[in-house]
């Protein structure tokens, strides 16, 4: 620690410099950096994952496995061992009751800074050695010098085990940390009100802290991470609440009365009678569109379950009131589907239904535009097209946008911005096929009210799903050819549009890509039979083309991407087969899954693997344990966490540091209650004692969730 640099004569600031911290030196400041830890404020703020029972220092002979354990004695022996790039360092250390051997990987330097004779005293994780000794591996130790007084005996303490890296051990945050925590815990102020934290039962912020980094037990630990996790979630909710407040009191949005003679009109445009389910929600949407409060109403259901029709009846609705609605896909496969079950839908009507992409051609598009601009287009579905400058509406009521969780906060707000009048907004539907875990339709998505479509529409076939290795692909594509042959047809689902060469997996060392699996199928298993793929590089004229005539029966087989994922239906279709399927994620297989199974007769979907990770066999096993996609998303929730589940990143909420779920739903619950009461008697945090709650959740989420604006 020669080169360290202490902070001396300088008054300890939370944005003093690491570099600057006592202890310190030159060189792991850099690695401080790496880390994420550039100042005191994220040093302190960095918290421990977890803490560690260390054993106040024994005897050799009383030490037990797998414990952080304690010790000193004089080195015996020592020794280097392993190959050129995997040498290793050992040691036995002895004491009048037994020996304990020591290794140190990738540290054969140690040799010359560890002899025979030495007195060590040792620190770290004990386990049972091979030969039935103990021993620890890597242990933290410092040099006994003769000319010194032994150090006093380690008492037993818990450790705070802090996020590390190669170059930055716990230990060195540990020191570090230690170096400045009494000091800039006096610099923390607490944005909780007195009351509230009294009436909730947790301890100050700056104590939390302090419990966090050096709890005297394990109860002090728990009771910090409580406080903190109520804090992050608080913080959240706070700002979710505070952006659905600004909505109901500043802004609103056409009125759209309801009839029994309006209501019977717009059923009569839909061709199959609502299912008990699509009842309610269109129950739910009537009383939103009735108001001049804007609606902001999630619509999820499972796969197939008719959220289209939900929708149509309340774009319908808008223009039975004579203004417009606006329906936004994420891809411009899955609007041009959108726009031709809706023309099916509509044909025979007066309502005036046009498509808006990007590949349109120039003069098409004007003319697009300039009608909509006009009021001359009733209902007008797109892509992220519908976002820019150039598109104006005569009179925007209802906003429909299909998989939210592939737009962000900012795109939503850009298309409620479409309405002629500032302080005006047109009412917003999203719909989504992955249904939401209940905690993330509580945070991520807690601004929208929810309705949830549950059942099916009648005469739907069940689903089967199996799953097999790909060196037994060719039984699959055989069983493919006996249910083409008896008039049923079948999507082929892999990950590539071209091969990949290198690429690990699939034949030859590549993935399966469409191109090529086109040809090797029209050669092969499926010979004679009509096969075509499909892809989003494709033009939108060829790809509608290859659509209709598989529609339309002409093509037996297609061979695509996941542009196929959501919005195609095709009752003929009956099987599903996954290439690569541990590739894909649970969300997208159920997804893919949805395509069959659309009409009368039974669908079956195979699941198509490649030496699955653990991750990747968690997903085909969950898959083959139910078809229920409310069930799948939590068993995703639990997979992979609320930082990645459903683009939660582009979605506007930022991955909880602390909170973890379903074991912190109660206090999601308490946070977002008192949350709600909080922004009822203040809905924009802007009394005195609010300033730092207000600023914090500006910092952390106001960005994100749009209410940088918020007044």
């Amino acid at each position: 620690m020669g080169d360290a640099a202490p902070n001396a004569g300088r008054s300890l600031a939370l944005t003093t410099p690491i570099e600057d911290v006592p202890g310190v030196s030159a060189r792991q400041a850099g690695a401080f950096r790496a880390l994420g830890l550039p100042s005191v404020a994220h040093l302190l703020y960095h918290l421990p994952h977890r803490h560690e029972r260390e054993e106040a220092e024994a005897t050799i002979g009383e030490l037990v496995p797998d414990h952080v354990v304690s010790a000193r004695g004089e080195v015996l022996s020592t020794r280097v061992s392993g190959r050129p790039g995997k040498r290793r360092f050992e040691a036995a250390l002895v004491d009048d009751t037994g020996r304990l051997d020591l290794v140190w990987f990738n540290q054969a330097y140690l040799h010359n800074r560890i002899k025979p004779g030495d007195r060590l005293r040792i620190q770290g994780k004990s386990r049972r050695s091979a030969r039935g000794g103990m021993q620890v591996a890597n242990p933290r130790w410092t040099l006994i010098h003769e000319d010194r007084t032994e150090p006093a005996p380690v008492e037993a303490r818990l450790r705070p085990v802090y996020p590390a890296s190669e170059e930055l051990p716990s230990w060195v945050i540990e020191k570090a940390v230690g170096g400045i925590l009494d000091e800039a815990l006096a610099l923390i102020e607490d944005h909780l009100p007195e009351p509230l934290r009294l009436e909730r039962e947790v301890p100050t912020l700056r104590e939390a802290y302090r419990m966090m980094h050096r709890p005297e037990h394990e109860d002090e630990a728990r009771e910090a991470r409580r406080r903190l996790v109520y804090d992050e979630l608080l913080l959240l909710q706070l700002g979710v609440q505070m952006k659905r407040a600004h909505h109901r009191r500043v802004l609103h949005a056409p009125e759209l009365p309801w009839s029994e003679a309006i209501d019977e009109h717009v059923r009569a445009r839909i061709p199959v009678a609502l299912t008990e389910g699509q009842d309610s929600v269109v129950g739910e949407i009537v009383e939103d569109l009735g108001t001049a409060l804007p609606a902001n109403r999630l619509i999820q259901g499972d796969v197939g379950s008719g959220k289209t029709a939900v929708a149509l009846y309340a774009m319908l609705l808008a223009v039975a009131a004579r203004h417009q609605a606006a329906m936004m896909a994420p891809t411009e496969l899955l609007a041009e589907q959108h726009y031709a079950s809706i023309t099916r839908m509509l044909e025979g009507s007066n309502v005036r239904l046009e498509l808006l992409s990007g590949s349109m051609a120039a003069p098409e598009r004007e003319s697009v535009l300039a009608r909509l601009e006009a009021g001359e287009i009733d209902i007008v579905v797109g892509t992220h097209a519908l976002l820019t400058e150039s598109v104006r509406f005569a009179s925007l009521a209802v906003a429909v946008i299909d998989e939210q969780h592939r737009f962000g906060v900012h795109q939503r707000a850009r298309l409620r911005e479409k309405a002629a009048d500032p302080d005006s907004m047109p009412h917003t539907l999203v719909m989504t096929a992955t249904p939401i875990p209940r905690t993330l339709s509580l945070t991520v998505f807690g601004d929208l009210d929810v309705s949830t479509l549950r059942g099916m529409p009648p005469g739907r076939g069940e689903i089967h799903t199996r799953a097999i290795e790909g060196v037994r692909a060719g039984e699959v594509y055989d069983f493919v050819r006996e249910r083409v042959e008896h008039g049923e047809q079948a999507y082929i689902v892999v990950p590539a549009v071209d091969s990949e060469p290198g690429s690990k997996g699939g034949e030859g060392g590549s993935l399966k890509d469409v191109r090529s699996m086109v040809r090797r199928l029209e050669a092969g298993p499926l010979e004679g039979r009509r096969v075509a793929g499909i892809h989003g590089r494709l033009k939108r004229a060829t790809r509608e083309h290859i659509m209709a005539r598989f529609r339309a029966g002409l093509i037996d087989v297609l061979v695509a991407t996941t542009v196929i994922e959501v919005g195609v239906d095709v009752p003929n279709a009956t099987v599903m087969v996954i290439e690569h399927a541990e590739r894909f994620g649970l969300a997208q297989l159920h997804q893919l899954r949805g395509r069959v199974g659309r009409g009368a007769r039974a669908g079956v979907c195979v699941l198509v693997t490649d030496e699955p990770t653990d991750d990747g066999r968690a997903r085909i096993d969950a898959m083959l344990a139910t078809n229920d996609g409310f069930v799948l998303a939590e068993r995703d929730f639990e997979l992979r966490g609320p930082g990645e589940l459903f683009g939660a990143r582009q979605s506007g909420a930022a991955p909880f540091r602390l909170a973890e779920f379903p074991r912190d739903m109660d206090l999601l619950l308490m946070a977002r209650r008192d949350a709600i009461a909080w922004i009822e008697r203040s809905p924009t945090l802007d009394r005195e004692e609010e300033r730092l709650t207000r600023a914090r959740l500006m910092k952390l989420h106001g960005a994100s969730l749009g209410i940088v604006d918020v007044a």
